[in-house]
């Protein structure tokens, strides 16, 4: 029977919220294998003279443990 864990992780973006995301895979990937899927719970922005500077997520990653 396969068994999956989760993390949540906070990821960082000047090119929007996709690229956040995608972030939160790679550092991810570094330290743990399998990841399998990835939920985004939360979006959120930084704004400085009225324009998005930074995109942020707060997600939760599943990856796949080993037997």
């Amino acid at each position: 029977m396969s068994m999956l864990k989760v993390i949540e992780v906070l990821a960082e973006s000047d090119k929007g919220w996709e690229d956040a995301a995608q972030n939160a895979v790679n550092q991810a990937s570094k330290s743990v294998r399998d990841v399998k899927s990835i939920y985004i719970k939360n979006h959120e922005a930084t704004v400085e003279g009225g324009k998005i500077v930074k995109y942020r997520i707060n997600a939760k990653i599943s990856f796949l443990l080993e037997d």
